[in-house]
């Protein structure tokens, strides 16, 4: 999928890959770009099953023996299936904006978790080529003690951004290189030096 950029005027307009790294008119006013995970649909679908399971039990039960095992079923098709929907729709994409202040990352279709950070917060930037679930333990919103926290949606490109304090936060993204560029472009009048790989 394409990043969408607005210029200075607002209007959108493509950044390839093959731009150089400096500040000047290239750079986008605000950088827009997103991944997606088609395949989440399929998990999103095994947990409105287990819903609608759950409603079917308790809606419509010949169980006559006890009530116990049947409020035990219902309960838990319902909460696995709300967790298995929220799961998966939460994170079946990630929108990234970058502005001259703050790298905001938004998550699932109404945009929660949300995360933003300030640019003045904001060390470095580096491509990562191949970012994967299983580096990252699954899909979602994620933490590691030797890696930090990751919002990985779906294998392949993405980049990391590293805070002062030592944090770093790595996103899938399409066109990560051109949102690494931005990034990195915004920090230059902020600290008067180029942002390093």
């Amino acid at each position: 999928m394409r990043d969408h950029s607005q210029d200075p005027q607002g209007h959108e307009g493509s950044h390839g890959a093959g731009n150089d790294d400096r500040q000047g008119p290239e750079t986008p006013a605000v950088w827009t770009g997103r991944a997606t995970n088609r395949a989440q649909w399929l998990m999103a679908a095994v947990g409105a099953a287990c819903l609608a399971l759950g409603i079917e039990l308790a809606v419509d039960s010949a169980w006559t023996a006890s009530l116990a095992p049947l409020v035990m079923a219902v309960v838990g098709c319902v909460a696995a299936g709300l967790l298995i929907l929220y799961g998966t729709l939460a994170f079946v994409h990630v929108a990234v904006r970058v502005d001259k202040d703050t790298l905001e990352i938004r998550c699932g279709h109404i945009g929660v978790p949300c995360t933003r950070i300030p640019l003045s917060l904001v060390v470095g930037a580096d491509f990562d080529p191949r970012v994967t679930p299983r580096q990252w333990g699954g899909w979602g919103y994620r933490w590691r003690p030797e890696k930090g926290m990751g919002v990985v949606v779906r294998r392949g490109e993405g980049f990391v951004v590293r805070l002062g304090d030592g944090r770093t936060i790595t996103v899938t993204v399409d066109d990560a290189e051109a949102a690494v560029r931005v990034i990195r472009d915004r920090l230059r009048p902020l600290g008067g030096r180029p942002a390093s790989a």
